[in-house]
This record gives structure tokens, sequence and C-alpha cells, in this order.
């Protein structure tokens, strides 16, 4: 069994920053790639910043320049560095991790942005 907790979200002004943070455990397990979601009241679920297991990165054009995706393998945890906050990032965001067996998804952390 694999789990993925998710921490770092908050409440922090347009223009601050917040690190997402998301631990994963359990057996060990092959890495096809893992990314970050977000889900805001009456908007569709967007993919947010991806990574995959040759370490190629995307980004969604809306936070390009603004989110960084990495990772520490070490401490088996995937970051999510949001600067430059804005109210339209406010949402749900989930971790994501793709294996060879199949998809697992963290809790969810609620990041909010006042302007």
């Amino acid at each position: 069994q694999v789990q993925l907790v998710e921490s770092g979200g908050g409440l922090v002004q347009a223009g601050g920053s917040l690190r997402l943070s998301c631990v994963t455990s359990g057996s060990s397990f092959v890495v096809k790639s893992m990314g970050w979601y977000r889900q805001a009241p009456g908007k569709q679920g967007e993919l947010v910043a991806a990574m995959s297991s040759g370490g190629t990165t995307n980004y969604a054009d809306s936070v390009k320049g603004r989110f960084t995706i990495s990772r520490d393998n070490a401490k088996n945890t995937m970051y999510l560095q949001m600067n430059s906050l804005k109210p339209e990032d406010t949402a749900v965001y989930y971790c994501n991790l793709r294996t060879m067996i199949q998809s697992y998804w963290g809790q969810g952390t609620q990041v909010t942005v006042s302007s």
C-alpha cells in the first residue's frame, strides 16, 4: 500500500509564497510520473505541474515562472513551490503519483490567496 500525505496549505496575501509537501510511504514502487492538480469552486480541475520519471517538467501556462515542482528522493517527498501567488490560485491542491501498478492521490490541502 502506498500513501500520500500533503501539507503546507494555508492563507496568504497576494504576492506571497507557500511550499506544498507530499510525503510518500509504503512498499517500494517504480515511479512513472508525479504531479500537482488543483480544483476551485466553479472551475474545472486542472493539472498545475508534472514531472516524468526522466525528470521532464511541465507547467500550466497560468503558473509558469511562478511555481516549481521538485522532489527529494532521500526524503520520499515531492514539493510544489508557489511564489507570487494570486487570488485565482485559490483552490484545493492534490498531489498525484503514478506507479507501474496504479495511481495514488493525496488527501488535498487548501490554498487561499486574499487580495
